[in-house]
């Protein structure tokens, strides 16, 4: 038989539990209770709950709730970061770094940090033009500038970065060689993913900037890494001596040039100065040739005097005596010039060029009187 049937069964569950008469309890009872608590502490008396006190119980209820409210509307902004803010829902201003109040639950704020640079790396084996497999490391670099397109263009801008990113490295690594990506082509292949990955996030309007892009490595499989190292370590090495040979050429090429020029020089000295002496020359004939025509004798004395001067300066002079005694006089006079200065070079010879023009007047007749001394030398030698 149910607990509820007619007949006076009392089985009801909710009640003589514990030998007490108890049951489920009731809402009505428990909103009365609390109320009249709110009108004790209003000032009701007794714990009657009249309209006095149920108004001020709900007036305190709200002025702490307001209060509540306002203290949880402030919020701080970093100085590297923008506030979005959205007001319900929709994108309403933004806000600069500091201490910020907004009204909770009407505005919501996004902290946007828009100078930091972030990085994103990207890996993986692709192939390449000639059919070869390479596994390529690269990492962009980049910063937000525009933080309402970071946060609403896309719905996920990370993961629509690194897609992006993916799909620039594998159109640029597939369009190169592979020789190319892992030796001198990796700064074009850097650069031209780049410059694809600029193309493939412009449509998006993400509101980013790219900073930099990083080739950190680009391998062969495992299986040829042997021999593309001895190809990497052939064309350094091809390199190195290329630029030997180009610091030898740089070095050489000037001190040839200097040479030339040196010897250009010499030679247009050289013939400065064999004209200078050659109208030298023209100029004292042409003042001699008076002379000459006035005095052909004492113009022809004096030559030859002069003649002698400039041989005997530059030759060692030995002296004779053949009179007298007839005992031969040997006079170093080369010794005796060496002990003197050289600015009485001249002098001396020109002394002596006189004292030989005394003893043998025939030497006033001109050169040809030269044989005569000659015989007489040759003579007092024998």
């Amino acid at each position: 038989m149910a607990w509820n049937e007619p007949g006076g069964n009392n089985n009801d569950p909710w009640k003589n539990r514990g030998g007490r008469d108890q049951g489920p309890p009731d809402l009505d009872e428990v909103f009365k209770n609390i109320l009249n608590k709110f009108g004790k502490f209003g000032g009701g008396k007794g714990g009657s709950s009249d309209g006095k006190g149920f108004g001020l119980g709900i007036s305190l209820v709200v002025g702490l709730l307001v209060i509540v409210w306002f203290i949880s509307g402030f919020y701080t902004i970093r100085e590297a970061e923008r506030g979005v803010v959205l007001r319900f829902g929709e994108f309403s201003h933004f806000v600069e770094p500091g201490l910020r109040w907004k009204p909770t639950f009407i505005d919501s704020v996004l902290p946007v940090d828009v100078q930091t640079v972030r990085s994103l790396p990207s890996s993986g084996s692709m192939l390449t033009e000639d059919e070869n497999v390479v596994r390529v490391e690269m990492e962009v670099q980049y910063r937000i500038l525009e933080p309402y397109k970071y946060s609403f263009s896309v719905t996920s801008p990370e993961t629509s970065l690194s897609q992006a990113f993916d799909s620039a490295i594998r159109y640029v690594v597939g369009h190169s060689k592979m020789d190319d990506v892992l030796t001198s082509g990796r700064e074009v292949a850097r650069q031209n993913v780049r410059e694809e990955l600029q193309a493939i996030l412009e449509p998006y309007d993400m509101g980013i900037s790219i900073v930099d892009m990083n080739f950190k490595d680009a391998r062969p499989p495992e299986e040829v890494k042997a021999a593309f190292d001895d190809a990497i370590a052939a064309q350094e090495d091809e390199q190195r001596f290329i630029n030997e040979a180009e610091a030898y050429s740089r070095e050489i090429e000037p001190r040839a040039r200097g040479q030339v020029n040196r010897m250009a020089e010499e030679a247009q000295a050289y013939k400065e100065q064999s004209i200078l002496k050659a109208q030298g020359e023209i100029a004292r004939f042409e003042e001699l040739l008076p002379q000459y025509q006035a005095a052909p004798k004492v113009t022809r004395s004096r030559i030859y005097l002069e003649t002698l001067e400039s041989v005997y300066a530059n030759t060692s002079k030995i002296l004779v005596d053949t009179k007298g005694s007839g005992n031969m006089l040997y006079l170093p006079l080369d010794k005796i010039l060496e002990r003197q200065n050289t600015s009485n070079a001249p002098s001396t010879n020109r002394r002596t060029l006189e004292g030989l023009r005394n003893q043998d007047p025939a030497a006033e007749n001109g050169p040809q009187d030269t044989g005569i001394r000659s015989d007489r030398l040759r003579s007092g030698r024998n």
